[in-house]
C-alpha cells in the first residue's frame, strides 16, 4: 500500500502539471498541458479525438467558404461573419427557431427548400454538422470505456458525399444554384469545396477502419451512386 501512495502522487502531478514552455534551437516550444483524464485515455482515444478535430476545422472551413460565396445568406442572419461561424461550431447542440426544429438531413433538405426564407448556410451546415456529430455519439471527448461503431462512421462518410452532392446540383425551380459552391468558368476554376469534402471525407473512412479493425469488427460497405444519393441511417 506504501508503494502506491508515491505512485499514485506522481501520477496526479504527471495529470495535472500546466504548459511548460521550453528552448530548441532558439525556438519557444509549447508543451502539452495534461490533465487528470488524460490517464483514462487509451491510444485509440486520442485518434478518435484527433481525427475528429479535423473533421471539426473542415466543417468550419466549409461553413465559411459557403458564406463567402453566398454573401446574401449571411446578410440573413443579420450576424458577422465571425459571429455566424461562432454559433455554428460544432457540436451544434443549438436549436435555432428559423430551422423549424429540423435536425441532420432534414434541416439539409430545409437548405434546398424552394419555400425555405431563412439562412440556407445555416440549415446545410447544421444538418451536416449534426449528422457527423452523430457518428461520434454527439461527443467530444472519449476515455478507455467509450466504443464508437464503425459503421456508423462509414455512413457518416457517405452521408457527406451526398451531401456534397446535393450541394453541387440542386437547383431553383428558374435553373440557379440554392446555394454556390465549386464553379468552373471564365472567371476562373474554384474546386476547394470538393477538396475539404474531400478530407471530411477521408477521415471518417480512415477512422472507421481503425476502429473497425481494432474492434475486430466488419463494415457492410454501400457504394452512393448519382441519382440515388440518399442519407443512410446514424
Amino acid at each position: 500500500m506504501k508503494l502506491l501512495i508515491p505512485l499514485a502522487g506522481a501520477l496526479f502531478l504527471a495529470a495535472g502539471c500546466s504548459t511548460q514552455i521550453t528552448q530548441r534551437d532558439g525556438k519557444l516550444l509549447l508543451n502539452k498541458e495534461y490533465s487528470f483524464s488524460d490517464i483514462a485515455k487509451s491510444n485509440t482515444d486520442l485518434v478518435i479525438e484527433t481525427h475528429q478535430q479535423a473533421a471539426l476545422e473542415n466543417l468550419r472551413v466549409l461553413a465559411e467558404k459557403l458564406y463567402k460565396r453566398n454573401p446574401r445568406e449571411l446578410r440573413k442572419s443579420g450576424l458577422t461573419l465571425g459571429a455566424a461561424l461562432n454559433r455554428l461550431s460544432p457540436p451544434c447542440t443549438g436549436h435555432f427557431d428559423e430551422l423549424q426544429g429540423k435536425r441532420g438531413a432534414d434541416a439539409i433538405f430545409l437548405a434546398f427548400n424552394p419555400d425555405y426564407q431563412g439562412d440556407r448556410v445555416l440549415a446545410y451546415m447544421v444538418g451536416l454538422s449534426d449528422m457527423i456529430m452523430a457518428a461520434y455519439d454527439d461527443k467530444t471527448a472519449f476515455f478507455v470505456l467509450d466504443d464508437l461503431d464503425p459503421q456508423k462512421l462509414y455512413n457518416s462518410a457517405r452521408n457527406t458525399e451526398t451531401a456534397a452532392w446535393k450541394l453541387a446540383t440542386a437547383r431553383d425551380a428558374d435553373g440557379r444554384l440554392y446555394l454556390v459552391s465549386n464553379s468552373m468558368d471564365t472567371a476562373g476554376n474554384n474546386l476547394s469545396f470538393e477538396r475539404e469534402f474531400g478530407k471530411l471525407i477521408a477521415v471518417q473512412d480512415i477512422l472507421a477502419r481503425i476502429i473497425a479493425d481494432k474492434s475486430n469488427r466488419s463494415i457492410n460497405w454501400f457504394v452512393q451512386t448519382a441519382g440515388a444519393m440518399v442519407f443512410l441511417p446514424l
